[in-house]
């Protein structure tokens, strides 16, 4: 695998990969595979009729780790994968995806990623995803991820999402249908700047028993960015949800926020909370008091609320 200066970058940003990993990966870089390793319990394979990999996860994986990051240096690329997990009955595993795209020309970069997740009983599955967008040219660099996530009984999923700056737009998808036991939980930060736009659509299934949801995103738009939020939860079951948008908005930010509970059953618990507004002026004096400036204070704010 040869990766030049800055693919190197790009992979330390979304994946925290400084070297080759140790376990399973696959690295995709420009639209081609630059490097791919399997182990005894994680087998990746190229699909056959589409673009993008399908990784199959034996119920004897404990503790290992799989990375499938994606890079874009190639301006006016507009890539398209389809990602399919195929997750044993008692596996362990985490999942580490994203993309970076350095665009130093003056066309559209775009990467679109289709992950479908297919989690089996009683399985544990911690995903991470982050995405970042940098480069001196003129064109956008664009990034729409859709996740598509079935859970079986008393199996488990943690989504830990971050778009760290960079992205000109984003439409973030994600859907997800639970079985009896199962959970899911969603950690999202989101960071806007410039004229960016970002969106995030989350739409849960609660059909199992005693199944459970729970969603929270973190969001900082800043100069005339704009964030837009819109979550669902339908709860057909004896179950419970959770929903929560905490927003920041800094210079001409604006944020939208748009909650959906449907409880179509006597038993299930709903609940959804949103608060936006902009830094509090005590948490600037207090941090200015200690020597900072206005900005400096400000960055910390901002630094610390993403992560």
């Amino acid at each position: 695998m040869n990766l030049g200066k800055v693919e190197k970058s790009l992979l330390k940003e979304i994946a925290d990969i400084e070297k080759i990993p140790q376990g399973a990966y696959n690295i995709r870089d420009n639209g081609k595979l630059a490097g791919r390793n399997t182990t005894a319990n994680i087998d990746i394979q190229t699909k056959a009729d589409k673009p993008g990999i399908d990784i199959f996860i034996k119920s004897t994986t404990k503790g290992e780790r799989v990375d499938i990051p994606v890079i874009l240096t190639e301006t006016g690329l507009n890539d398209l994968v389809y990602n399919d997990f195929y997750v044993e009955d008692g596996a362990d595993v985490t999942i580490v995806a994203g993309c970076g795209i350095h665009n130093a020309g003056g066309l559209k970069s775009e990467h679109d990623g289709i992950h479908a997740f297919h989690i089996g009983k009683n399985a544990k599955v911690l995903y991470i995803e982050k995405h970042y967008g940098e480069g001196e040219g003129s064109g956008e660099r664009i990034l729409n991820p859709t996740t598509i996530v079935e859970i079986d009984e008393n199996g488990s999923m943690t989504m830990e999402t971050a778009q760290i700056k960079g992205v000109d737009s984003a439409v973030r998808k994600t859907s997800a249908t639970l079985k009896d036991g199962a959970t899911l939980v969603i950690h999202e930060k989101i960071f806007t700047h410039g004229k960016q736009y970002a969106e995030t659509q989350f739409h849960v299934t609660l059909n199992g028993k005693n199944s459970g949801a729970h969603v929270v995103s973190r969001a900082i738009a800043k100069d005339d960015s704009h964030q837009k939020y819109v979550s669902c939860i339908d709860g057909n079951n004896l179950c419970s949800g959770h929903t929560e948008c905490d927003a920041i908005i800094m210079d001409k930010g604006t944020v939208t926020a748009k909650p959906e509970l449907n409880a179509n059953c006597v038993d299930a618990s709903l609940i959804h909370e949103a608060a936006i507004g902009k830094i509090a002026g005590e948490q600037l004096v207090k941090l200015m008091s200690l020597g900072l400036t206005e900005k400096e204070a400000e960055e910390k704010i901002v630094n610390g609320f993403l992560k």
